[in-house]
């Protein structure tokens, strides 16, 4: 069975003004359509065909980058939309806790992401994670993820790609990162801690 490209759990337009639609429109219909398009065509006919996107990436790893680079950024992709959400969210009471005992409050942890996020050299992706039990930021370059790294559960994702922000704020990826951090899915990360699983793609 092949992977699909998973719906927006939005409208285009449901992240306004921080993602356009037009932004949501290529970043999902065209860049993350075809990560999956490529990832089928280099599985197909072999023993990874059936396997699970998290499988996939985890045999990929270090053997073949071709289909590691297409396969993790179809799984960070799926990731990321869900790490936004159209309406304010709130953390639960447990995600809340470990927040202000590791960065001092949410606005503290949105400041640390962008800053993190403004720093990362060139392409890749900015991580909230519960590593070693404790709450940790973590970035990957270019395609790297953390789906399949044992020890590090993803929480949330911020894509620091230029095709996420560059129709909307050109070259200004920290006004992307301030923008975005207001649409940060928080239930969907406490659902992430409450699991202590890391998020499997949707077969």
């Amino acid at each position: 069975m092949a992977f699909e490209l998973i719906d927006l759990p939005y409208d285009d337009t449901a992240l306004e003004p921080a993602v356009s639609a037009k932004t949501l429109s290529f970043h999902h219909g065209k860049h993350h359509k075809a990560y999956i398009d490529k990832t089928n065509a280099a599985i197909d006919g072999t023993d990874l065909q059936g396997k699970s996107l998290e499988e996939v990436v985890a045999a990929a790893r270090g053997s073949n980058p071709g289909l590691f680079n297409n396969s993790a950024q179809s799984w960070n992709h799926g990731f990321y939309w869900h790490s936004m959400a159209a309406e304010e969210t709130s953390a639960s009471d447990e995600l809340k806790s470990m927040i202000d005992d590791a960065f001092g409050s949410v606005d503290a942890l949105k400041e640390k992401l962008a800053e993190r996020g403004a720093g990362h050299f060139a392409s890749g992706w900015v991580w909230l994670a519960i590593k070693d039990g404790k709450l940790s930021i973590e970035e990957t370059h270019d395609g790297d993820t953390l789906a399949d790294q044992s020890g590090a559960n993803p929480l949330l994702v911020i894509d620091l790609w230029e095709h996420a922000y560059y129709l909307d704020h050109q070259n200004a990826r920290p006004a992307y990162l301030d923008a975005v951090n207001g649409k940060l899915n928080w239930s969907f990360a406490s659902e992430n801690l409450a699991r202590g699983t890391t998020w499997k793609y949707p077969a």
